[in-house]
C-alpha cells in the first residue's frame, strides 16, 4: 500500500538543506567572504540577487558551497538616457534642493572623509552645519578646526561637481586644498603652505612619501601620464588615487584632497561616486597600502562604497 503525503511547499527548502549538506561541503558567510577577500555584507548581497549557485537560507543564516566561486562583479554606467549622477547633483545643488543625491552626499562623503582623519564631529553634527550653517548645542567641546574643516569640505565638494567635467591639473588639485585647509590653525604656521605643496618631509600609514623637492615633478609626471588616457576606468582613477597618496604633495590634507579628486574624476567619467566610510576605513588602507601587489583590496573595497552610494 502506498500512502500520499502532502508536505507543505515551506518544508521543502529545509528538506533540500538537509539533503544537501550531507553531500555537500558548506561555508559560513564570514568564511566565504576571507576566501574571496570581500565584506560579509558583499556575499550576502551576492546570495540574495542569486549570484551565488548552490547557496542555501538555513534560519536566517546562508550556508554556501565551499567550492563555489567568487561572481564576477561589474561597473555599471549610468544609461545614456537617463540623467547622469553629476547631471543630477548639478540639478539639486543649484536648485537648493533639499533630502534628495546631493543633500546627502555633502553629508555623508564630508563627514566620513573628515572622521578617517580625525575628526570628532557626529554625523548630526554635520548635518547640522550643513543645514542651519551653525554648530548647535552641544554639552561637549568641539574642536574649531573640525567645524573649519567641514565648512570647508561642503565647499570643495561643490568646486569637484562644477569643475568635474574639467581637466585634472595641478592648479586644480592646489585649489581643492587650498579652500579645505583655509582658515584652520595649520594655515597661521609658518612651514605649512596652504594650497601649496610640502616644505617638510612628512609619511603616510609608516611609508616614506616624495621628499618636497620630487613633489612638483612627480605631480606633473602623475598628471602628464593620467591625462594622456583616452578612455579611463574605475583602475585608472584608483592607480592615480594609490599614487598621489604616496606621493603626499601637500603637508596635510593629502587624503581628503584624494578622496575629493576620486570623487571628481567618478563623476566625470560617468561613475558612481566613491565615499569610503568608518566600517570600510580598515579595507581602505589595506587596499592602499596593497595596490601594488594585490588591487583586488582596494578594487573591491571602492566597488563596495559605490554600491553604498
Amino acid at each position: 500500500m502506498v500512502y500520499k503525503v502532502k508536505i507543505p511547499l515551506y518544508i521543502l527548502p529545509i528538506l533540500c538543506y538537509y539533503i544537501d549538506m550531507g553531500k555537500v561541503d558548506y561555508l559560513q558567510v564570514a568564511d566565504i567572504a576571507k576566501a574571496w577577500e570581500v565584506s560579509d555584507r558583499s556575499v550576502r548581497n551576492y546570495c540574495c540577487h542569486g549570484r551565488v549557485p548552490g547557496a542555501i537560507i538555513a534560519g536566517k543564516t546562508w550556508q554556501i558551497p565551499a567550492d563555489t566561486p567568487k561572481p564576477k562583479r561589474q561597473i555599471r554606467h549610468c544609461r545614456k538616457k537617463e540623467e547622469t549622477v553629476l547631471e543630477q547633483l548639478k540639478r539639486e545643488k543649484d536648485s537648493g534642493f533639499k533630502g534628495g543625491m546631493y543633500h546627502r552626499i555633502q553629508i555623508d562623503f564630508t563627514y566620513n572623509s573628515n572622521h578617517i582623519e580625525g575628526s570628532r564631529l557626529t554625523p548630526e553634527q554635520t548635518r547640522y552645519i550643513f543645514e542651519t550653517n551653525t554648530i548647535g548645542i552641544t554639552d561637549k567641546s568641539v574642536n574649531v578646526n573640525d567645524i573649519i574643516e567641514t565648512v570647508n569640505h561642503f565647499r570643495c565638494v561643490d568646486l569637484a561637481i562644477e569643475g568635474a567635467k574639467s581637466k585634472l591639473t595641478e592648479s586644480f588639485i592646489k585649489q581643492l586644498h587650498f579652500i579645505l585647509k583655509n582658515g584652520t590653525s595649520d594655515s597661521r604656521k609658518s612651514w605649512f603652505k596652504v594650497g601649496e605643496y610640502k616644505l617638510l618631509e612628512n609619511e603616510v600609514g609608516g611609508m616614506e612619501t616624495a621628499a618636497p623637492e620630487d613633489v612638483k615633478p612627480r605631480m606633473k609626471e602623475l598628471l602628464a601620464w593620467y591625462n594622456a588616457k583616452k578612455v579611463v576606468t574605475l583602475d585608472d582613477i584608483l592607480d592615480f588615487h594609490v599614487r598621489f597618496e604616496r606621493i603626499h604633495p601637500f603637508q596635510d590634507g593629502n587624503g581628503r584632497v584624494g578622496r575629493l579628486i576620486m570623487f571628481k574624476e567618478c563623476l566625470k567619467n560617468n561613475l558612481k561616486p566613491i565615499i569610503i566610510t568608518e566600517q570600510l576605513k580598515w579595507f581602505y588602507y589595506r587596499g592602499l597600502k596593497e595596490w601594488f601587489h594585490e588591487r583586488g583590496f582596494l578594487r573591491e573595497t571602492c566597488l563596495e562604497a559605490m554600491e553604498g552610494v
